[in-house]
């Protein structure tokens, strides 16, 4: 038997059928709901209709997730799921072994897995999208932190103006924020991803190189603050943005013309790995499975 993994999102919820080495059997997503009620009905009509198909289940969620008690105790952007006790819901239906975990922790736990980070014990994935997520595996396992809420590079503090003004990582490392101002440099569409990129690879427009300059060089930095603080062995990048490899290389090149300006970090702290996941849309699906081995195996 397989089990079903949902990965609740902004815009969609997506549904997997997986086996117990992460390969998916079968795969599907529904427009996400925009309230409580409808969420609960669409959840529940899709466990139950897999059922007798599964022997266990998994949910990835945005916002500070206490996998522990499973409770969504802030939903992220899907803000009707605050508070929500979904565990005792859920077992108000089904015996199924059940497992939650923050989307980004998720992403983690995936490349972990069976991803570029299997093997390693000291790691990070960082997620780029509306803003900047991560997920640390450390000491060979998955930190949460106290309050379920480690990882949150978005309020990582990246500068302060003479006005005592706060620009965070959250908005200079925004996957969404970095397209926005290029389509507006080209005079695209808000969303052209794809033309933003062409233009990138073509080089030929001064501003919009510069801006891509300084955001690669932005999550640069953010990685060897990261190292500094955590001594970490390999780091890979996420997010649909990682998918265009010039944007990894651009990290890359970026880490390590750093070290080799500041020698002081390169005396003292050995290059490590940068990579794009291993799984992108998959990540999220798989990595709330891996959290639900995870748990039975704490049970045994």
């Amino acid at each position: 038997m397989n089990y079903l993994s949902i990965d609740v999102g902004g815009t969609f919820t997506k549904y997997g059928l997986i086996d117990h080495s992460g390969n998916f059997v079968d795969r599907w997503q529904l427009p996400s709901t925009k309230n409580l009620d409808d969420f609960k009905i669409q959840i529940k009509a899709q466990i139950q209709a897999y059922e007798s198909q599964i022997k266990g289940l998994a949910i990835s969620c945005p916002g500070k997730i206490n996998s522990v008690q499973g409770m969504i105790e802030t939903g992220g952007a899907l803000t009707y799921l605050a508070g929500f006790n979904i565990r005792p819901w859920i077992q108000t239906f089904t015996d199924l072994p059940f497992a939650i975990i923050n989307d980004r922790k998720a992403a983690a736990l995936a490349e972990w897995w069976i991803g570029e980070l299997k093997g390693i014990e000291n790691a990070a994935a960082i997620v780029l999208g509306t803003g900047v997520g991560g997920g640390f595996i450390l000491d060979n396992q998955l930190y949460q932190g106290p309050h379920f809420q480690a990882g949150e590079l978005s309020f990582l503090i990246h500068s302060i103006d003479e006005n005592n003004q706060a620009e965070s990582y959250g908005m200079r490392g925004s996957a969404v924020h970095f397209i926005h101002t290029a389509a507006q440099i080209l005079q695209l569409e808000d969303n052209d991803f794809e033309g933003v990129f062409e233009e990138i690879i073509r080089g030929r427009d001064e501003e919009l190189t510069s801006h891509f300059y300084r955001y690669c060089q932005d999550i640069a930095r953010l990685i060897i603050n990261l190292q500094s603080t955590l001594d970490l062995e390999k780091v890979v990048i996420g997010g649909g943005i990682s998918e265009q490899d010039i944007l990894i290389q651009g990290i890359i090149a970026h880490y390590h013309d750093l070290r080799s300006k500041i020698p002081w970090l390169a005396e003292t702290f050995a290059p490590i790995e940068i990579l794009a996941c291993a799984y992108r849309n998959s990540a999220n699906l798989l990595g709330a499975l891996y959290q639900l081995f995870l748990n039975l195996e704490n049970e045994v």
